[in-house]
């Protein structure tokens, strides 16, 4: 069994509002399509209020070279992940010289040395601490580091692991990519980082809910719903608009499997720890699962107030819910990810 023990998060300083995004795509794309006017209107139906950025918005207006990108991601990245870990830690009244694990989820930047490795420079952690630096898993690598750990102090449960995820969405925009899914990607998509501290049962400060299961899925034959073509102008989104349709048909099934396993049924979760992809997913996840709208109001308050920070995000709602002093009984966390894949763990509030 694991505990999470706290969660801490950190918000680059440039806040976007919708209409100062709205304003901006509506310029970048003038000219692209015959009826823009009815495409801007995804920032009307997304949710979203504001969001933040490492960098400014005029950075938007203009060609950047990958180079850029990349030193903008390291130096960005390395400092909001610290933030959040020195608040994770802060709120565990604990410190980085107890981790024995530090796990490091990202997909908009890659860094080697990793930025875990930066981390340890920052930071009093062991020169002994285990290091897994996770790329590619997109908007499931929160909820999947989630998992690793739970799977790490669950062998070592004396053990704690630290979940880093940084997501910096705005710096992987391409100026030149006039595309659809780039359109709808500038609608939801944003920065952020989060840190989550996992200990196992035997941990001296152990608290807080329970890790009891997780499931990772993958399905065959959809590698094309979400990911990046790598090109010579950087990272370019692939975004489908078949993800609500696959969540309509596997998302209810894929739950129950991991319900199974505890002898639990979908009526016996009170939480929902969802990774708020967009208003149309969490639609999606209301309409197969069930649930009425007030179920998703973790996710639907962060998506609102952060935009989609891609894996960095299911970490905010879990602060919400673990913050929140109705939480009670079993819950459900999950994310879904490029591959096409899924990542659910199943919480426990009951003791």
């Amino acid at each position: 069994m694991a505990h999470v023990v706290s969660v801490g998060t950190a918000l680059p300083p440039f806040r976007l509002s919708k209409a100062d995004a709205r304003s901006t795509v509506e310029r970048l794309f003038s000219g692209s399509f015959e009826h823009l006017d009815r495409l801007l209107t995804i920032f009307d139906n997304s949710g979203i209020e504001e969001r933040y950025s490492c960098v400014p918005i005029d950075w938007f207006q203009s060609k950047h070279s990958v180079e850029e990108k990349h030193l903008l991601y390291a130096r960005h990245a390395v400092d909001l992940a610290e933030q959040a870990i020195v608040r994770c830690l802060h709120e565990a009244e604990t410190d980085a010289s107890t981790i024995d694990q530090l796990v490091f989820v990202s997909t908009t930047g890659t860094v080697t040395p990793s930025i875990d490795a930066y981390l340890t420079n920052r930071l009093p952690f062991r020169r002994n601490i285990k290091r897994t630096p996770v790329w590619g898993l997109g908007c499931a690598g929160g909820a999947a580091g989630l998992s690793r750990a739970y799977e790490y102090v669950t062998a070592f449960p004396r053990s704690c692991c630290l979940v880093v995820s940084v997501e910096l969405c705005g710096l992987t925009f391409i100026a030149d990519d006039k595309s659809k899914s780039n359109l709808v990607a500038t609608s939801l998509f944003a920065d952020g980082a989060a840190a989550a501290l996992v200990c196992g049962d035997e941990w001296e400060r152990a608290r807080g809910p329970k890790i009891a299961a997780t499931q990772s899925t993958i399905w065959p034959d959809t590698l094309d719903v979400m990911g990046w073509d790598v090109t010579n102008d950087g990272l370019k989104v692939i975004f489908s608009r078949d993800i609500p349709t696959l969540i309509h048909q596997e998302m209810k099934s894929n739950v129950e499997s991991l319900l199974q396993e505890r002898h639990l049924s979908l009526a016996q979760l009170d939480t929902y720890v969802l990774h708020p992809g967009g208003m149309k997913v969490l639609k999606a996840y209301e309409e197969a699962l069930g649930l009425s709208p007030d179920k998703l109001g973790y996710a639907r308050s962060v998506l609102r107030r952060y935009g989609n920070m891609s894996s960095a995000t299911v970490l905010f709602v879990l602060k919400e819910a673990m913050e929140s002093a109705g939480t009670s009984g079993y819950g459900l966390a999950g994310a879904l990810g490029p591959g096409f894949s899924s990542e659910l763990l199943l919480l426990d509030w009951t003791s």
